[in-house]
């Protein structure tokens, strides 16, 4: 049940990261100690300018706090859907489709479809349960709109290991 809890609440910051969106360049990477994240393609509509989390790196039995901004070329419209694939290690735990604004509305997300051109910053929060494994978490998102084109690839990956002291 812990599992699936964790779940939920990475899928449910993982679809406001897809789904949020100032204009500026997009960058391929960013990182941090515990986590990261990488745009797949720059040939998309959505574009993804940062990702931050709080607390940082997100620790389990916690809020973690998300917050995306970025830019959209086009109209995100009713239909537009995600297909996410999480991985712990090299083992897929989870593969669905999600309807993006469907999402959107049952996480009462501050955008909601349709998303119009232009920049946008969403936040959302979401409690991590205490029982997360100590263990390094991917995530593939691959968004589309509604008539199937490309709208966005994102990978993320948090590694919830504990690190031994150093002295």
């Amino acid at each position: 049940m812990a599992r699936i809890t964790f779940l939920a609440a990475l899928l449910a910051a993982c679809t406001s990261i897809s789904f949020a969106l100032p204009q500026g360049q997009e960058p391929m990477q960013v990182a941090s100690d515990k986590w990261h994240w990488s745009t797949c393609s720059t040939d998309v509509p959505l574009h993804i300018t940062s990702i931050d989390v709080s607390p940082d790196p997100p620790k389990p039995g916690e809020d973690m706090t998300v917050t995306v901004k970025g830019y959209t070329d086009e109209e995100i419209k009713e239909g537009a859907y995600a297909d996410v694939v999480v991985k712990v290690g090299r083992i897929k735990i989870l593969q669905k489709e999600f309807d993006i604004c469907e999402e959107a509305r049952n996480a009462n997300a501050s955008i909601q479809c349709p998303v119009s051109k232009g920049d946008h910053e969403i936040v959302h929060t979401v409690p991590l349960p205490k029982e997360i494994p100590p263990a390094p978490f991917n995530v593939h998102i691959d968004g589309y709109t509604v008539d199937d084109e490309d709208l966005l690839c994102l990978d993320l990956s948090i590694d919830f290991r504990k690190r031994p002291f150093l002295a």
